[in-house]
């Protein structure tokens, strides 16, 4: 062995050496397992990785390759890695396993990786892997008993812990080596009907399911059928291989590819689903005939006669692959657009993708007087059934069916960012004094990080209303939502003194972060209104002060 091999050896030995001994001493090994049946143990996978001058353990995926210093520093050849360094590396794993295997540090496969910077660039190995099999047994043993107990008999919604076990397990080829794509769906249909009765938790059970799949298609499936270039910043690229055809095996598996697609585009949020159109696409590359169904008519996981309504006055076309809704107006009028939002409402309700768009044909084009808004046809399908005031509550009934915190209109972007529902609840609100109600519940799930419409509204909101006692916890809530490029043009209003203990009587109770946000766009920064309590006397002076330590 060269000296060079020899040095490698020893630096990727001794952090390997090191993180054994420092990972066997902690004290919450045991606990993490307890947690639940479907874990046998905490590590399954851990690369060692090699520079010269730096040598690190990964034990997850993100990993970025450091530039090396531009002096001349020895690098090793492919042949003299595969020589010496990595039996070396081998053996002392091999060593520590036999060692530490039986405990809850391991799980019951362990693949030990490497990856070193080579004269041929930076190299990456398969090292070790190693099966406990035992404790694989006792795992599957695990699986079944827990789909019986808890899933085919269960009355009780599951741990999302355990969900993100399972989900993976099932797709495991180590464990399934022989993937039974209907028994595997049924299995994902199961953990979603037991939770159901927890719908708070069941978005996280959704996520951790479309993870696993996800991790299968682009792990397994697919680069058995494309060339792919996976990126850290956005989607992967896929080529389709010369020759490649879906054999029996990949006839079936196609499903399980199409049934993650169409869980990504009914649950994921909307900067997602462009991943399941993608696999869709790639199903029918591979001459998928379901695919193509879907591409061109929808998932199919929504009944036909929701998809569709044609008759003398409208016809309405919906595709959930793509998240659009066609829509054409043929008599313009309350019936028309009544019966278009009753086929919105029963989309939605039928699990289509919130954050989808509205590609209208109608020779009315209207728009609400907010600032900001998308001038989209989605916007101005809203915009012209707000003009009959029959069509009220029905809109209001496609708002609460549609409002989705995290999910936008598939035709806003950037600026115009809008959550679904907005068009509807902006113009009732700025109609009816009714639908006062229904902007607060908007508001508490607002994404302000994503979305800044909100502040045209407010602007457009506070100029019609004014303070009353009605509008102020409406502004208050618009308030707390805005972002901070919002300047309210409220002061001459607040000289009345009637009208300003209105609005400290809304901000009562607040958190400190939201007493600040609702005084920003009015007054500035709390110095500024700090500087006028002090100037100001009698009630007004109080009621300044009360407006600052309002939570």
């Amino acid at each position: 062995m060269s000296t060079l091999q020899q040095q490698i050896l020893e630096e990727m030995r001794t952090e390997l050496e090191d993180w054994f001994d420092t990972q066997s001493r902690r004290d919450d090994l045991a606990s993490i397992k307890q947690r639940t049946t479907l874990q046998m143990g905490v590590f399954s996978e851990i690369t060692v990785k090699y520079q010269p001058g730096r040598t690190t353990i990964l034990d997850l995926d993100l990993d970025f390759d450091e530039p090396i210093s531009s002096r001349r520093m020895e690098l090793p050849s492919r042949e003299q890695i595969l020589g010496e360094v990595l039996p070396g590396l081998a053996a002392a794993a091999q060593q520590r396993l036999d060692q530490l295997a039986d405990t809850p540090l391991i799980d019951y496969r362990f693949r030990l990786r490497a990856k070193i910077r080579a004269i041929e660039g930076m190299l990456q190995f398969d090292v070790l892997e190693y099966v406990h099999a035992k404790k694989k047994a006792q795992l599957l043993d695990n699986i079944h008993a827990f789909i019986a107990t808890r899933l085919q008999a269960g009355v009780q919604p599951t741990d999302p812990l355990e969900t993100m076990f399972l989900s993976r397990h099932l797709l495991d080829p180590h464990l399934f080596p022989v993937l039974d794509v209907g028994w595997t769906i049924a299995r994902f249909e199961q953990i979603q009907l037991v939770n159901k009765p927890a719908p708070e938790s069941l978005a996280e059970h959704r996520g951790d399911m479309i993870h696993a799949v996800k991790d299968w298609a682009e792990r397994q499936f697919l680069p058995r059928y494309f060339d792919v270039r996976h990126s850290s910043y956005g989607p992967n690229d896929y080529a389709l291989k010369p020759g490649a055809a879906l054999d029996g095996e990949g006839s079936e598996q196609i499903d399980l590819l199409l049934y993650g697609a169409v869980m990504i585009l009914r649950h994921e949020p909307s900067y997602s689903k462009s991943t399941g159109v993608t696999f869709i696409n790639l199903a029918k590359q591979l001459g998928s005939s379901r695919a193509a169904r879907m591409l061109k008519e929808g998932s199919g996981s929504i009944v036909p006669d929701a998809i569709a309504l044609d008759n003398p006055e409208l016809a309405c076309a919906a595709n959930d692959v793509f998240a659009t809704v066609h829509i054409t107006i043929r008599q313009e009028g309350a019936g028309a657009y009544g019966q278009a939002l009753a086929f919105l409402v029963r989309l939605l309700g039928l699990g289509f993708p919130k954050s989808y768009q509205i590609k209208l044909k109608s020779g009315v084009k209207q728009y609400l007087a907010v600032k900001g808004l998308a001038r989209s046809d989605t916007h101005r399908f809203f915009a012209n059934a707000l003009a009959y005031p029959e069509l009220q509550p029905p809109l209001e009934q496609y708002a609460r069916a549609a409002i989705e915190e995290f999910e936008m209109y598939a035709d806003t972007e950037g600026e115009k960012n809008c959550m679904p529902g907005t068009y509807a609840t902006f113009g009732l609100a700025l109609a009816n004094t009714h639908y006062f109600s229904l902007v607060q519940d908007y508001m508490a799930v607002v994404d302000e990080e994503h979305q800044s419409v909100q502040d045209g509204f407010t602007a457009a909101f506070a100029a019609q209303y004014g303070l009353t006692a009605a509008s102020a916890p409406v502004l208050v809530a618009c308030l707390r939502r805005c972002t901070d490029h919002l300047k309210l043009k409220l002061l001459p209003e607040l000289d009345d003194d009637d009208k300003l203990a209105l609005l400290c009587d809304a901000m009562r109770g607040l958190d400190d972060h939201e007493v600040e946000r609702v005084i920003y766009p009015v007054w500035g920064k709390l110095e500024k209104l700090g500087a006028l309590a002090r100037k100001a006397s009698g009630r007004r002076k109080q009621l300044l002060l009360d407006i600052l330590t309002a939570s």
